[in-house]
């Protein structure tokens, strides 16, 4: 049988998961027993959550007190009065409100080790999806020309010798912009079937093959070339194992969603102890442009599969608690009044959330003034008061240990805002 050893030389290939097979029969036994095989034991673990479509914050964390925000809103605003019509918002400092359909993290911010970013987006203006997610997954959001992603860098950073081709792993169909790169990153859509691809790589190919054999000898790149044989044998290694088994830690149920699938995935992958270091997932259905619903609605499910996942994913970690945090993000927030079709249109700030043990909990960080017109950016949107990069480099820094933030965001100078504990 092939020796662990054989993942140690990951050189620069970028995986992703097409179909075939599973995992080894020793890393399916440690993630049903819940075991840390040694060999990459260490590391602290992000995982980040990209919420595509673009998140309306002022509904999933409302300033309730905002009489602005009531007379702009008047079928979406949600009440934190108990004694009102509906089940209420949360209240969680007498300012902001949680949706009710996020209830799931109501105990992690009493606990304070669930952050809020209020005010959070991109010094660009851009309202278009695909580019707004670009600038935000690349790190420079006045660059279209950055060929990295800034997780990619994040790897490079951490500087290790050797490293697993899983420490950093995305559970998507295909590569994130923000794993591009020249350090080593996977993308498996599912982990029941896997297979090899490159992609963002100016030196891979679009190529897939039915085994590895073939691809291997097939290929004229010398990047693939380079990794060796034993590379496509320690990956070999994925076919020989039935995941379907796994049983997450204290009868964790995950939500039958992509985004609860993929969390329960990385879950498997942080037990079998392979050197995950970055981990990347990903939520749909955000651009609520027509029907978003209050209380319940479109953005009610969207919302309670996003907190449930994610509660789901840290209580099956309960043991690994202390070494992950988790941080979602989405390209942009949604315009303050809601439009003639039940929905809110494409806006600027939004806002995100942070959990970990190592999080500065407990509270709604950022500036966000009254939602008067002019306070609004463009006279239509909440203002972007905190750059996205303030906290992403924060996050990084603090909790992965990462030092250099001119090689993490490359165009940004600005200061931090204390969402990590010093």
């Amino acid at each position: 049988m092939t020796s662990r050893r054989g993942f140690l030389k990951a050189g620069g290939l970028a995986l992703f998961g097409i179909g075939v097979g599973g995992f080894p029969t020793f890393l399916a036994r440690a993630a049903e027993s819940d075991k840390i095989i040694s060999p990459y034991k260490k590391k602290k673990i992000l995982v980040c959550i990209f919420q595509r479509g673009a998140m309306d914050g002022l509904m999933a964390v409302t300033p309730f007190t905002d009489n602005y925000l009531r007379a702009a809103r008047p079928n979406l605003f949600i009440s934190a009065a108990k004694a009102g019509k509906g089940t209420p918002l949360i209240d969680l400092d007498g300012r902001f409100g949680l949706h009710p359909a996020m209830s799931a993290f109501e105990p992690m911010f009493r606990e304070k080790r669930l952050a809020i970013v209020h005010g959070i987006g991109s010094p660009n203006k851009t309202r278009s999806h695909f580019d707004a997610q670009d600038y935000m997954e690349s790190g420079t959001p006045f660059n279209k020309g950055t060929s990295s992603g800034w997780l990619n860098r994040a790897v490079g950073l951490m500087g290790h010798d050797g490293a697993t081709p899983f420490q950093a792993v995305s559970l998507t169909s295909s590569m994130p912009r923000s794993f591009y790169g020249d350090n080593p990153a996977v993308a498996i859509s599912n982990l029941q079937d896997f297979a090899i691809q490159m992609r963002g790589n100016p030196k891979g190919a679009n190529m897939a093959a039915r085994s590895f054999e073939d691809l291997y000898d097939q290929t004229s790149s010398d990047l693939l070339k380079q990794t060796g044989k034993e590379s496509f044998d320690a990956i070999k290694m994925l076919q020989k194992a039935d995941v379907k088994r796994y049983k997450p830690a204290n009868d964790v149920v995950y939500p039958s969603s992509a985004l609860g699938n993929s969390l329960k995935q990385i879950a498997q992958l942080i037990k079998m102890d392979v050197g995950v270091e970055v981990a990347f997932a990903e939520s749909g259905g955000w651009d609520t442009h027509f029907n978003q619903g209050a209380e319940t609605g479109i953005f009610a499910r969207n919302v309670n599969d996003l907190s449930s996942s994610i509660m789901a994913f840290w209580n099956d970690m309960e043991a690994y608690q202390d070494d992950i945090t988790v941080m979602t993000m989405t390209e942009f927030g949604r315009t303050v009044r809601q439009n003639g079709t039940g929905g809110t249109d494409h806006g600027r700030a939004s806002c995100n959330f942070i959990l970990g043990n190592d999080v500065n909990g407990g509270l709604v960080h950022g500036n966000i003034q009254p939602l008067s017109v002019e306070n609004l950016e463009d006279g239509r949107d909440l203002a972007v008061t905190t750059d996205f990069r303030s906290v992403f480099s924060e996050v990084a820094d603090k909790h992965l240990k990462l030092s250099n933030d001119k090689v993490l965001f490359p165009d940004w100078d600005g200061s931090k805002i204390g969402v990590m504990r010093s």
